[in-house]
């Protein structure tokens, strides 16, 4: 029973009540949702000539569990549509890879820890799901390059100053 994580809002296994846990804790990771789709099968298997190009879309999203707590749903979630030099749609893979996080840092680093530590540690498991899919799918595995989280996540603080707002996918609330 100790290899299991912890519960939400509950300390780790063998740490006292009280004493100061570490500043980020991945508590749970787990599919929300997968989605694979080959809109042209049987035909595109014999008609494929050479390797699809694929377009990647990546949205990382956070959210609080219980209104002021420090637990947070993570969510990175990854489309990927291959198409061919004819534009025929090949395959259409989207996943959303959550993690839940018990994150114990002050509040103007909160948003950094959540938009780049967290999917950064997502990220690896997710890649796998999406390699595996799409060649259990009939395809070439797609192995995602390393994501610049720091750059995304800057990026997106970017759009956030220049509009005035919060930036589209990245709740924190």
């Amino acid at each position: 029973m100790s290899d299991l994580p912890p519960l939400p809002n509950q300390p780790p296994a063998g740490a006292p009540d009280g004493q100061p846990q570490g500043p980020l804790i991945v508590n749970l990771q787990y599919v929300k949702d997968l989605s694979f789709e080959v809109p042209g099968a049987p035909e595109i298997y014999t008609s494929l000539r050479e390797q699809p190009r694929i377009d990647v879309a990546l949205d990382v999203q956070a959210r609080a569990l219980q209104q002021g707590g420090n637990v947070f749903e993570v969510t990175l979630q990854i489309r990927c549509e291959a198409k061919t030099t004819e534009n025929v749609t090949a395959f259409i893979v989207e996943l959303a890879y959550c993690g839940i996080f018990t994150v114990n840092v002050q509040p103007d680093v909160l948003e950094p820890v959540l938009l780049v530590e967290c999917p950064r540690l997502l990220f690896p498991f997710a890649r796998n799901i999406l390699s595996d899919v799409t060649r259990d799918g009939g395809f070439m595995p797609v192995a995602l390059t390393p994501i610049d989280f720091v750059a995304l996540w800057q990026s997106r603080r970017g759009q956030q100053q220049a509009q005035g707002g919060a930036p589209e996918g990245t709740m924190l609330s």
